[in-house]
């Protein structure tokens, strides 16, 4: 009895951590053009710090980590625009 309790109780909790982890579609997305690419960052080198200008507010740009492969040029949808990025040493 007390395993299979066991089991429901972690099936719930890995059910409750999918859940709020999920992005949901009412939630505000701005995208945002690479102006320049500023460098690696990370303990491994796995994130590049860029700089963006917002495509509805061209006056408007800000650094921010990307984690995988972009270039100049790229379109970022971000779905948190306000949090800029503290610059690399």
């Amino acid at each position: 009895v007390t395993q299979v309790r066991v089991r429901k109780l972690v099936a719930q909790q890995t059910q409750s951590n999918s859940n709020s982890s999920s992005i949901t579609m009412d939630q505000p997305v701005k995208l945002a053009k690479v102006n320049k690419v500023l460098g690696r960052t990370g303990s491994t080198g796995g994130v590049t710090q860029v700089r963006v200008e917002f495509i509805d507010d061209p006056n408007r740009s800000i650094v921010r980590n990307v984690k995988g492969p972009v270039r100049e040029g790229d379109i970022l949808s971000l779905m948190e625009w306000e949090r800029e990025a503290r610059r690399l040493r």
